[in-house]
């Protein structure tokens, strides 16, 4: 039997984490003035300035944690499906309504106010899987369940690309991380990680040729055939089927190097799909005499990264947009394009380098108060605060964010039931996406996909959409020493 007893919600509160969100909201407001500054002397507070604006977005959202907080923390599990349902729909909705904004339909105009259903879709997913996992008896690691969070994950995903907003629902891979916490096989997050450098390989090196072989092929097929090899000694005793393997492939590239020695030309391609298709034959044959379930995944492995690596080029060239290409090859350095898609980043880069160890001062920017970087004040706030704040300025802002997404994790692993586990770290894992990504493609480590650095970015919606997601976890974790 599960008892209740009352608790005062204020005294419950983790204060620290409301401390660490109230100066992140507010440096990011100040942040937004030192990016829109245009040296008229506007106010920081005036309402017709970005500043002023996000004044106001930072107030209705104290509203609405207020709001969160004062509601039984039950309502958020008992109405999760319910506000995943209607999520839904309006991402639906977007796509049909909205208007089209620089090549994105996500934005649904109510009035005085636009709004991003894609914002709001991160704590109704959250809520929804955290729901789902808090079921009876729901086991991670049956298959039918498996498929049921996944589901849950993806049609949001699957609804934002189709509002033209790939940054945004790439974001929802992040919760990867929370089924893995949940027992999810490492190996599934292990082939997530293949797929991206497989992906990365295989278009960067497409264009370049090695004799008569495309380079990015060959080391992508090589790489499969040495996963295989790898695999099967770590995760199967009997070392005389990796051995036979790698003797084969050894043998092979012994050959084909002669071959080549004396001048013929070799497309090496051909050998090493030769090799991968007898070890998954070779794999098969042992699976059917020993019955190794092992066995079997590690034979699949190659024929379902195979598949994958020649369907890359395809969804490079077909699914991904233009801009979205000209982006991912001038962040390979496939191309220099300082004054088109690599301007931003260029420009960034140039601004926060300029920063130095200290910064050049509040308002002392160059860069920026000259406009030289684009969207400054939303995905790009970043390079103001390396401008002006320099070194130490960025590493207190990212010792900031440190310190929320680990506390989340702690308040996540004290929850007395697996909702509120769930929920914490589908809150932690979305943040850390969004706070990696967004600082990673301001200094040029990742392709410009677009996505807000949380509380700092200029945005009612986005301030909106993490302020609920955070405060309904605040409000979980309070109501958590109501039982007993």
């Amino acid at each position: 039997m599960v008892f209740l007893r009352e608790i005062n919600t204020w005294k419950a509160l983790d204060w620290w984490t409301v401390l660490i969100y109230a100066i992140l909201v507010f440096s990011g407001m100040v942040s937004i003035y030192a990016a829109s500054y245009d040296f008229d002397g506007a106010s920081m507070f005036d309402w017709t300035e970005r500043s002023g604006k996000q004044l106001m977005w930072i107030g209705l959202s104290f509203g609405l944690a207020f709001v969160i907080l004062m509601l039984d923390y039950r309502v958020y599990e008992t109405y999760a499906y319910l506000i995943y349902f209607i999520t839904i729909l309006l991402l639906i909705a977007t796509i049909f309504l909205a208007s089209d904004i620089k090549g994105s339909r996500s934005w649904l105009e109510l009035g005085f106010v636009n709004l991003q259903p894609a914002e709001f879709a991160k704590f109704a997913t959250s809520l929804a899987l955290a729901r789902l996992m808090d079921s009876y008896n729901f086991k991670l690691t049956k298959p039918v369940n498996f498929i049921r969070a996944v589901f849950l994950i993806l049609l949001p995903m699957v609804l934002i690309v189709l509002q033209r907003e790939t940054g945004s629902a790439l974001v929802y891979g992040s919760l990867a991380f929370v089924l893995y916490r949940e027992g999810m096989s490492g190996t599934v997050l292990f082939a997530g990680l293949c797929a991206i450098v497989f992906f990365v390989l295989g278009i960067k090196y497409s264009a370049v040729m090695w004799n008569e072989t495309p380079l990015g092929e060959f080391l992508v097929l090589t790489l499969i055939l040495a996963v295989v090899i790898f695999a099967l000694r770590i995760y199967y005793r009997d070392n005389r089927i990796s051995n036979n393997l790698l003797f084969v492939s050894v043998l092979t590239a012994a050959v084909f190097w002669v071959l080549t020695f004396f001048g013929i030309r070799v497309n090496y391609i051909y050998p090493v799909l030769g090799i991968i298709g007898l070890s998954v034959v070779y794999l098969l044959l042992v699976y059917l005499q020993v019955r190794v379930r092992k066995l079997l995944m590690i034979a699949i492995f190659p024929v379902v990264f195979t598949g994958y690596l020649f369907s890359v080029d395809y969804v490079f060239s077909s699914v991904l947009e233009p801009h979205q290409q000209v982006r991912i090859r001038v962040s390979l350095g496939m191309e220099d394009d300082p004054r088109g898609a690599g301007y931003n980043v260029n420009q960034s880069v140039i601004a926060i380098g300029s920063g130095g160890f200290s910064g050049k001062g509040f308002l002392n920017g160059t860069q920026t108060k000259l406009k030289y970087v684009p969207e400054q004040d939303t995905d790009f706030i970043f390079c103001t605060i390396g401008e002006e704040e320099g070194f130490m300025g960025s590493l207190f802002v990212v010792t900031l964010f440190a310190a929320l997404i680990l506390r989340i994790v702690h308040i996540a692993e004290r929850q007395r039931s697996n909702f509120g586990r769930v929920y914490g770290y589908c809150v932690a894992s979305i943040l850390f996406f969004h706070v990696a990504v967004n600082i990673g493609m301001v200094i040029g480590l990742c392709p410009v996909i677009g996505i807000p650095l949380p509380f700092f970015s200029y945005g009612g919606s986005s301030l909106w959409g993490f302020s609920i997601l955070l405060f309904i976890l605040l409000r979980i974790d309070a109501g958590r020493l109501e039982r007993f």
